[in-house]
């Protein structure tokens, strides 16, 4: 039955090119198209954590729904060592947060003031990339500002800002800051109300000394983040709790989901024209041979024979299409991946969701492609299922009959 399947499709060559045709272009733009897709959501979440959020942050259980200092973590000592011991992690650093009010000689702004080790953060987050003018690592009464900041206050460097605010022990603190940096990473509400102190000063003026309003982790390989997070959650003190960046970026996961769930809509629409159009061909091709079957299956084929030759037709028209199309695929993704497409303007229309890039790469996958190429693959076999149906509701002499 193969040799007469393999013979089947040279002869009826207008079914078998159309055939082949819609199988390679159909798993070609599936596994690119998806490539794309996990390419551009990997891309987003690489660039929010690496600006600022890291992959995990570990908090004083009540902080994230309380808030205030009377949730800090109260004592660094504690904490720090367990991620020192812990493999797998790139980076991490202590961090304190204060809200007040800045002020220029004319104008004032709400701000988020965060104490940092400058030194730790070049490893974990892109704060000193995104300089744009002074220093980054600046010491004494220097403020390292958000460039929307600096803009809403109309001050630039070298200038003074005071800042009113209050210290972890809830006394007053008004004090008058230079302005010694100004960053801009591309996500538009951090970069107009954040602003950056060395540690040591920060901690004597806010008397926040061995405490953190959080602890932050980068790791090595985020597919080992979740495994990481749950070691170090396992040996914090009871009053501790890890959140991972599916946590920490719930907007941007949902996102990513809603962009992916319309993504996969759209590939179901175009499947469901390529898988109608193979199966109507079939059909038509099927529905002109019934003579042709019906006078095999009256010298002695069986109806099963007759079906695996059907099934032998459309699987070597599609394996020989997916030989071609996956290698085809595969490359693009990877090439892609290598050398990112860059769409101008990108980071500007997403920029509120952490976009801080133009470019839009591919992730090379090969489990990926595996179930992209499976799912072709299952649905050109699927189409077949009809035509054979079909030609069983003859009888070898209504076939012979028919016209």
């Amino acid at each position: 039955m193969f040799k007469l399947a393999l013979k089947n499709i040279f002869y009826y060559k207008g079914r078998s090119v159309t055939t082949f045709v819609l199988t390679l272009i159909a798993a070609y733009f599936f596994i690119v198209y998806v490539s794309f897709m996990n390419g551009s959501h990997a891309n987003m979440l690489k660039n929010a954590l690496e600006v600022y959020t890291g992959s995990m942050q570990v908090y004083q259980k009540e902080y994230r729904t309380q808030g205030g200092y009377d949730y800090l973590i109260a004592d660094n000592s504690q904490v720090l060592p367990l991620f020192q011991k812990t493999k797998g992690l790139k980076a991490y650093s202590s961090r304190l947060e204060t809200y007040g009010i800045a002020s220029s000689k004319a104008y004032s702004s709400a701000i988020m003031l965060t104490g940092v080790d400058f030194d730790k953060e070049q490893k974990l987050s892109e704060l000193k990339k995104a300089l744009v003018k002074g220093v980054y690592d600046s010491s004494g009464n220097c403020l390292y500002m958000g460039k929307g900041v600096a803009e809403k206050l109309h001050v630039g460097l070298g200038d003074k800002v005071s800042f009113v605010g209050s210290a972890v022990d809830y006394s007053f603190v008004a004090e008058l800051f230079n302005i010694c940096g100004l960053f801009k990473t591309g996500m538009y509400d951090f970069d107009n109300q954040s602003a950056f102190m060395n540690r040591h000063y920060f901690d004597s003026v806010f008397l926040s000394e061995n405490m953190s309003t959080y602890i932050v982790a980068m790791v090595d390989e985020m597919k080992e983040n979740d495994e990481i997070a749950a070691q170090i959650a396992s040996a914090l003190p009871s009053d501790l709790k890890v959140y991972t960046w599916k946590k920490l970026m719930k907007s941007m996961v949902e996102l990513t989901q809603m962009d992916s769930f319309f993504g996969y809509i759209s590939m179901v629409l175009f499947f469901l024209v390529i898988f109608f159009v193979i199966m109507i061909y079939g059909f038509i091709n099927v529905s002109a041979r019934i003579k042709e079957l019906g006078i095999l299956r009256a010298i002695g084929v069986s109806n099963g024979s007759v079906s695996r030759l059907l099934l032998y037709e459309i699987l070597i028209l599609t394996v020989a299409a997916l030989a071609l199309a996956v290698p085809l695929g595969a490359y693009t993704a990877y090439y892609f991946q290598i050398h990112p497409i860059v769409i101008p303007g990108l980071s500007d229309m997403y920029k509120e969701y952490g976009v801080v890039s133009d470019q839009v790469p591919t992730q090379f996958d090969p489990v990926t492609i595996l179930w992209n190429t499976l799912l072709v693959f299952s649905l050109n076999l699927l189409s077949i299922v009809y035509p054979i149906l079909y030609t069983r509701s003859f009888t070898p002499v209504e076939a012979i009959r028919h016209v």
